[in-house]
């Protein structure tokens, strides 16, 4: 993988962003690829706090890196985490401040590079990413922010991962994070990981079918392209 300095990655992801389709409608809900997927994967994100005995979600302190425009942040206030003790930070500005109109005022969202921001060490319970690190292509700046994500969660706490982990072949901005990848980020953690999310390309051929079947196809492993995981630190 390459290496650049941080600025340069961080602008570089700047730029990818903003290629990207302003009104891509494939990750609207009212898709059955999209709904699908996100009730998955909420589901799975549930077990996997259940399986860690972190289910008094009220007194949990979380941080979403990457939180975009609060779509994550949303998701644990709906499962019970307390808005005082959730904070995301996200790179765009834009993207922030729709954040910002959609959550409670106290959420705290930060805005800016992750990897340069000072946060107290062991300060949460659980540090989230979610299809952050597969929009990273340069591997210093990868190992920059894991190493930041690792420092600020305390022990006994966690990491939730949620990653694609195939390339794309019709999408050079975006680079698969195999599971081994993950294993080399944290090479500290305890990782329990299991697989989700049909195919996206395969999910929208079936899913103009019928979603049930899409549904039917999401529980063969092999078609499964994203992995969910717990990264624990003892």
């Amino acid at each position: 993988m390459s290496r650049q300095p941080p600025d340069d990655e961080a602008s570089a992801v700047k730029a990818r962003y903003a290629r990207r389709a302003a009104a891509d409608t494939r990750y609207s809900l009212f898709d059955p690829t999209a709904l699908q997927a996100l009730q998955e994967r909420q589901r799975a994100v549930l077990r996997r706090l259940a399986r860690q005995g972190l289910t008094d979600l009220p007194a949990l302190r979380l941080l979403d890196v990457g939180c975009g425009t609060g779509g994550n942040l949303l998701d644990c206030l709906r499962m019970g985490f307390a808005a005082e003790h959730l904070a995301g930070i996200e790179l765009l500005a834009e993207r922030l401040e729709v954040a910002r109109a959609c959550l409670p005022a106290s959420v705290d969202l930060k805005c800016g590079d992750a990897t340069a921001l000072d946060l107290p060490a062991a300060s949460f319970d659980i540090v989230s990413q979610f299809t952050v690190f597969s929009s990273l292509l340069d591997g210093a700046f990868q190992r920059r922010l894991a190493d930041a994500m690792w420092a600020w969660v305390r022990p006994g706490g966690g990491i939730l991962w949620y990653d694609f982990t195939v390339n794309n072949p019709r999408n050079a901005d975006v680079r698969g994070v195999p599971l081994s990848r993950v294993r080399e980020l944290f090479p500290q953690g305890r990782i329990s990981a299991e697989r989700l999310t049909l195919a996206p390309p395969i999910a929208r051929v079936v899913n103009r079918i019928h979603p049930w079947l899409g549904s039917m196809l999401g529980c063969v492993s092999p078609l499964r392209t994203h992995v969910l995981c717990w990264i624990g630190k003892d």
